[in-house]
């Protein structure tokens, strides 16, 4: 196991050391928990943009082109600007 000094601004060490009381864990736990959860999240991503730049517009958009044109099903209606939906319970 590794360490490393790592300076925070005041403000977030208050907020990271009430997160860890109210999560009952140690602030170590929560940090290293935070790190990790954001090493996936950026490995995510630069997988997505890998295949995102093998991706093929215009093979999708021919595929698209041939979905058949019918009205949508309840409820996946696209709705107009600035208009939202209570979500469903």
């Amino acid at each position: 196991m590794s360490s490393y000094p790592l300076r925070l601004a005041d403000h977030v060490m208050e907020e990271a050391k009430q997160a860890a009381a109210e999560d009952n864990v140690s602030l170590n736990q929560l940090l290293a928990a935070f790190i990790a959860d954001g090493i996936g999240h950026r490995r995510a991503i630069l997988s997505l943009r890998k295949r995102a730049a093998r991706g093929n517009p215009e093979a999708a958009l021919a595929i698209v082109d041939r979905a058949p044109d019918v009205p949508p099903d309840p409820g996946d209606e696209i709705l107009g600007e600035g208009a939202t939906v209570a979500p469903k319970l």
